[in-house]
C-alpha cells in the first residue's frame, strides 16, 4: 500500500468517526428533547385591553386673547394665576388716535344729520305748496267751467271768459312747477339720508375700533399665560403673519388630558370609554375620567420624514381636589375592551403553524400543536378558545417555540416556574 492510498484511507475513516460522532450527538439530544417552560392554562377574572398614548394637560375651555387693534400696550390690569370673568377689562391698548377718529365721525354726522333735517323741511315746504297750488288751480277750473256756461248763454264778454281760460292755464303750469319741486328736494333728501346712513356706518367702525382698544375677557376662567408687559406694540394678525397673543384664559372647571394615539389604536376608541390618567409631576396619583372627543383625522405631521399618523383623543377627567395646571405632560390608559372569566395565556405562547393560529400542549412528554381561536390582548396575555382549562401549554422560550415541531419530544425546565 502505498502513502498516498493510507493517507486517503485515513481521512475515509476520519470522516466516518465525525459522522457518527454527530449522529449520536443529535440521537442523544432528541431523545433528551426541546427545554422549554409552560405554563397551566388559567381562567381569568377580568381581562382589559388597553390603548396607551402620552399628552399633555389642558383645560377643557380656553381663549388666546389677542389684539383686534395694533397699538401700543399702557395698561394690563391683571397677572398669570389671577382669576377673571367675562367682560372684565384685563388690557388697554393706546385709544388717543382711535378716540380722535370717533370724535371727528361724530361731528361729521350730526352735521349730515342737521343737512338731512333741512332737507326734510325743504320737502315739506315743496308739498305744502304744490297742495296750495293744486287748490288754486281747483278754483280756476271750476271759474273756467262756470265761465264757458255763461259764454255760451251770452252772458259773459269774450274777453272775460278767455282771462279765464287765461288763468286755468297758468294754474295748470303752476302745479307741474311745483310737482317738479317737490320732486327735486326729495331727491336731495334721499341723497342726504343716504350720506347720513354712510356716516352712521362709519361712527359705527370707528366707535367698534375704539371699544378694542380695551380688551376684555371672554371666559370666566384663570390667567393662565401671559405674553406681554405693559409699553410693548401689540399688532393685529394679517394673511400668514399672526398676530400677538397677549394672554390665554383657561376655565379650569373642567380638566382635559389630551393625548395623541397612534392610528392603529384610534379605530378601538368610542366616547364613554374609561381611562387612567398619570402625571409625571405627581408620581404615585392617578387620574379616572372618560373619553370625550376624538380627532376626525389625523394630526399634521412635523418634519419632512414619513411616520406613523396620530390622532388627538380628548380625555375629561373627573372632579378632583387635586390642583392640575395646562401643560403637564400625561400619560393616559385608556381600557378599549374587557372581558370577565375567560381563559387566558401568555401571548408568546401562541403561535402559527401551518395557516393556523394555536399553542402546544404538553401530552406525555411530547408537544401537540392545538389550533385556538384568540381574542383580546391583556397586557402580556391574550384570550383563548380552543383549549382546555388546566391544560399544560409551552410558554418559552421564544426561539424554542419559534422551531418547535408537532410531536417534538420536551423537556421541561421546573427552575423556570
Amino acid at each position: 500500500m502505498t502513502a498516498l492510498t493510507r493517507r486517503t484511507t485515513l481521512l475515509v475513516i476520519a470522516a466516518a468517526i465525525v459522522a457518527a460522532a454527530v449522529i449520536g450527538w443529535r440521537a442523544r439530544a432528541a431523545s433528551a428533547g426541546t427545554e422549554v417552560t409552560s405554563v397551566v392554562v388559567e381562567r381569568v377574572p377580568l381581562l382589559q385591553s388597553q390603548v396607551t398614548a402620552s399628552g399633555e394637560i389642558v383645560a377643557s375651555q380656553y381663549a388666546d386673547i389677542g389684539a383686534n387693534v395694533m397699538g401700543r400696550l399702557v395698561s394690563l390690569s391683571v397677572r398669570e394665576g389671577d382669576a377673571v370673568k367675562a367682560g372684565q377689562v384685563v388690557a388697554r391698548i393706546d385709544s388717543v388716535q382711535a378716540a380722535a377718529t370717533a370724535s371727528g365721525a361724530a361731528a361729521s354726522l350730526a352735521a349730515l344729520e342737521a343737512d338731512a333735517r333741512a332737507a326734510t323741511t325743504q320737502v315739506r315746504a315743496a308739498q305744502a305748496a304744490l297742495d296750495e297750488t293744486r287748490s288754486r288751480a281747483q278754483e280756476s277750473a271750476t271759474a273756467l267751467e262756470r265761465g264757458k256756461q255763461l259764454r255760451e248763454a251770452g252772458l259773459i264778454a269774450a274777453a272775460e271768459y278767455d282771462r279765464l281760460v287765461a288763468t286755468d292755464s297758468a294754474a295748470r303750469a303752476q302745479i307741474a312747477s311745483a310737482a317738479a319741486a317737490v320732486a327735486r328736494a326729495q331727491e336731495a333728501a334721499g341723497a342726504t339720508d343716504r350720506r347720513v346712513a354712510q356716516g352712521r356706518a362709519e361712527r359705527a367702525r370707528v366707535n367698534d375700533q375704539l371699544s378694542k382698544t380695551e380688551i376684555t375677557a371672554p371666559i370666566d376662567g384663570v390667567v393662565t399665560r401671559l405674553n406681554v408687559e405693559v409699553g410693548e406694540m401689540v399688532v393685529i394678525g394679517v394673511q400668514n403673519q399672526p398676530g400677538t397673543i397677549l394672554m390665554t384664559i383657561s376655565d379650569l372647571g373642567a380638566i382635559n388630558a389630551e393625548v395623541k394615539v397612534a392610528e392603529a389604536d384610534v379605530m378601538r376608541l368610542a366616547n364613554g370609554m374609561p381611562a387612567t390618567v398619570t402625571l409625571e409631576a405627581l408620581a404615585g396619583q392617578r387620574f379616572s375620567g372618560r373619553i370625550v372627543e376624538i380627532g376626525a383625522s389625523a394630526l399634521p405631521q412635523v418634519g419632512a420624514q414619513a411616520s406613523a399618523r396620530e390622532f388627538r383623543v380628548k380625555v375629561r377627567l373627573d372632579k378632583t381636589t387635586t390642583p392640575l395646571r395646562p401643560g403637564l405632560t400625561c400619560d393616559a390608559e385608556i381600557i378599549a375592551v374587557e372581558r370577565r372569566n375567560v381563559l387566558a395565556v401568555p401571548l408568546q405562547s401562541v403561535v402559527e403553524r401551518a395557516g393556523k393560529t394555536g399553542v402546544f400542549t404538553v401530552v406525555d412528554g411530547r408537544a401537540r400543536f392545538t389550533p385556538v381561536t384568540s381574542g383580546i390582548i391583556g397586557g402580556l396575555s391574550i384570550e383563548v378558545d380552543g383549549v382546555s382549562e388546566g391544560a399544560t401549554i409551552v410558554a418559552g422560550p421564544i426561539q424554542a417555540l419559534r422551531d418547535l415541531a408537532d410531536g417534538a419530544a420536551l423537556r421541561i425546565d421546573r427552575s423556570a416556574r
